[in-house]
C-alpha cells in the first residue's frame, strides 16, 4: 500500500491575508491541487483538504490547509496527522520565510523555529519538529519596517510578476521531496537559479 503524505499550506485564514506573504504556503498547495484537479473541501480537522495521487501509482497525498491563525496551525495539524495516520517525518509544512530572499526556496527537516510562530506551534503540537519544510523566501523587509507587519504585506507588484514561478517552484519542491526525498530536492532547489 502506498504511504501517505499530508503536505500543509501555512497561512491566515479569510480575503484579508489570502494574497499576503505569510500565505504563501497556501498559495503552494493550491497549486499542487489545481495541477491534480483537486479542489480543497471542509474537513473536521478545522481545516480544508483534499486526498490525491503524487502520480497514478505513486504515494497518497493529502493536502491541507487549515483554517486556523498561523499563530496556532498545530491543532488543525496533528489532527489531520491523526485522521490520515501520518507520522511527522511524512508531514511537509509548505511556509514563509524572512530569512531566505525573496524567489529563492529552501528545504529541510528539523532544526529550530527561526521565530516562525506557526512552525513553533505545529512542533509544539506534534511533540516533535522533525518534520520536512519547505521554505519559501520572502525576504526581510526594507528599511525599519517591522517583520510583523511586512508578512502581512500583499506581495509588492515586483514581486507578483514573479510570484507564479515561485510558487510553481516551491510546489515542484514538494513533489520532489515526496517522490525522491529531501537531498535530491535540496540538490535541485537550493542551486542557484541560471
Amino acid at each position: 500500500m502506498a504511504q501517505t503524505w499530508l503536505v500543509v499550506g501555512l497561512g491566515n485564514p479569510g480575503t484579508r491575508y489570502e494574497n499576503t506573504r505569510h500565505n504563501v504556503g497556501q498559495m503552494v498547495v493550491a497549486e499542487l491541487a489545481a495541477r491534480r484537479g483537486e479542489t480543497l473541501r471542509a474537513h473536521k480537522a478545522n481545516a480544508r483538504a483534499s486526498e490525491t495521487w503524487l502520480r497514478p501509482g505513486g504515494p497518497k497525498l493529502v493536502l491541507a490547509t487549515p483554517n486556523s491563525f498561523m499563530n496556532v496551525s498545530g491543532g488543525p495539524v496533528s489532527q489531520l496527522a491523526r485522521f490520515y495516520d501520518v507520522p511527522p517525518e511524512r508531514i511537509v509544512l509548505v511556509h514563509d520565510e524572512l530569512d531566505i530572499p525573496f524567489d529563492s526556496i529552501k528545504l529541510k527537516t528539523g532544526g529550530g523555529h527561526g521565530g516562525h510562530n506557526g512552525i513553533r506551534d505545529v512542533a509544539k503540537a506534534l511533540g516533535t519538529a522533525d518534520f520536512p519544510r519547505v521554505r519559501v523566501g520572502i525576504g526581510r523587509p526594507p528599511g525599519r519596517q517591522d517583520p510583523a507587519d511586512w508578512v502581512l504585506d500583499p506581495f509588492s507588484a515586483t514581486e507578483r510578476t514573479q510570484l507564479p514561478l515561485v510558487i510553481g517552484d516551491a510546489a515542484d519542491a514538494v513533489e520532489q521531496l515526496v517522490d525522491e526525498g529531501l537531498l535530491a530536492a535540496q540538490q535541485r532547489h537550493h542551486a542557484p537559479r541560471v
